[in-house]
């Protein structure tokens, strides 16, 4: 398996980067995102991996070992290919995805093109309880965590979920005066008290 890639970028199109590495143009699908990171003529490293079909060797490219191992776990998902997997990394970043699927938000799942709402339940359910150790804010069993990490940890998941600051901070704040937790049952507890506000 190829888990990554560094070299010059030769060219880069709408869906996939051409990386040369040991003289061989490699063509590396990746997410809009990636892409626009990327410049032709620098140098780059995307983490890798690389999809084994009948008729066809693709090789998937990403920021982060995090992305990667995102994508590796959506494909676990019954009905979930590597294109709807990319897919849903082009729209949700890691973080984002980490949270909607750790806290069941089938509204921010649903934005991707391509996942409807039985789509997205069925993610939820399977991944819900493996995207725990990917989301970088919980760490179970972790003594250190203060509560300064944990009210900006969680601050941050809200604001990448869409909610303006002042919301997500008073939803905290609320959270860690009733005794606080962890960062992912502070999270949980703060987006409950938001849904309850709506």
């Amino acid at each position: 398996m190829i888990s990554s890639v560094r070299g010059q970028v030769l060219a880069i199109s709408l869906d996939h980067v051409v990386i040369e590495v040991g003289g061989v143009g490699l063509a590396v699908r990746t997410t809009p995102a990636t892409l626009a990171t990327l410049r032709r003529g620098e140098q780059a490293r995307l983490s890798t991996t690389l999809v084994v079909r009948e008729d066809s060797l693709t090789l998937f490219g990403f920021a982060g070992d995090e992305a990667r191992e995102l994508f590796g776990l959506l494909q676990t998902v019954t009905g979930v290919g590597p294109k709807l997997a990319l897919a849903v990394l082009a729209v949700l970043e890691p973080d984002k995805l980490c949270a909607a699927l750790a806290e069941g938000n089938i509204t921010v799942l649903t934005q991707v093109p391509g996942v409807g709402r039985k789509g997205a339940e069925r993610l939820v359910i399977e991944l819900r309880d493996k995207v725990g150790a990917l989301l970088p804010s919980s760490n179970p069993g972790l003594p250190g965590e203060s509560h300064d990490q944990v009210r900006g940890q969680v601050v941050e998941a809200l604001l990448g979920l869409g909610f303006p600051a002042k919301q997500a901070e008073q939803a905290v704040e609320s959270v860690l005066a009733d005794g606080g937790g962890d960062t992912a049952t502070v999270l949980r507890q703060a987006l409950a008290g938001l849904g309850r506000k709506k």
